[in-house]
């Protein structure tokens, strides 16, 4: 099994931050807090017919619950009801553009083998948020697919950037072997050693702030 399945984890966007504006209509609604912390219990403990109960019920009533949709888009995903998926993550992102909602869209069309819209989602993914290793991963595996083993490769490199790692270099050389690509094999586990080695010389450091990711996409298409 490729390394890169390791990578299909769904993200959830980061929750707002209550504030002292909304508080007052969040008193008037203690259902709401009951129904979203029965959700968020339910699909910790793995069950998705109690928290797609709850999460449908909030959604009847507040129809623009961004998180709401997210999260019965992620149940609906782990019970391979794609077309659900993608429509709940799909609507989510309608209502609050953010990467997260962008990236499981991205995760169903890779898992349905639809490369290239795939692709279209991490893009859009990572131009909204592309500090995160993962997203480059997952637009990689799309790339690969659809024969642009330059792009794959480029992303990856991308990754590793940000997140020095023998795991992401494994990624790579994955990629070289299955191009039965023999000098970027070599290169590769020469470049796993080199780090292997390193890691074991140097103490544990704090770890550095990401740096910020080149420009490697152009252009914005949205997935449709």
């Amino acid at each position: 099994m490729s390394l890169f399945a390791l990578y299909i984890v769904f993200f959830l966007p980061a929750e707002k931050t209550t504030t002292d504006e909304d508080e007052p209509e969040i008193r008037k609604a203690p259902q709401m807090r009951k129904l979203w912390a029965l959700a968020r219990v339910a699909m910790k403990e793995r069950k998705p017919l109690k928290a797609e109960k709850a999460l449908l019920t909030i959604l009847k009533f507040d129809q623009k619950n961004a998180a709401a949709y997210n999260r019965l888009g992620i149940i609906y995903a782990k019970e391979r009801k794609y077309k659900e998926a993608i429509e709940c993550f799909e609507i989510a992102q309608s209502l609050d553009n953010n990467a997260s909602s962008m990236h499981n869209v991205g995760l169903i069309y890779l898992e349905t083998q639809n490369y290239e819209k795939a692709s279209m989602a991490f893009k859009q993914a990572i131009e909204l948020e592309g500090d995160l290793p993962a997203r480059y991963i997952a637009y990689a595996k799309a790339e690969e697919h659809l024969g642009n083993r330059k792009k794959a490769l480029e992303s990856l490199e991308v990754a590793y950037d940000l997140a020095p790692s023998t795991m992401i270099l494994r990624h790579i050389l994955e990629v070289y072997e299955r191009a039965e690509d023999e000098e970027g094999i070599e290169q590769t586990k020469k470049r796993i050693e080199d780090l292997l080695e390193t890691q074991k010389q140097k103490p544990d450091k704090p770890e550095k702030p990401p740096r910020r990711p080149p420009k490697i996409l152009q252009g914005r298409r949205r997935v449709m």
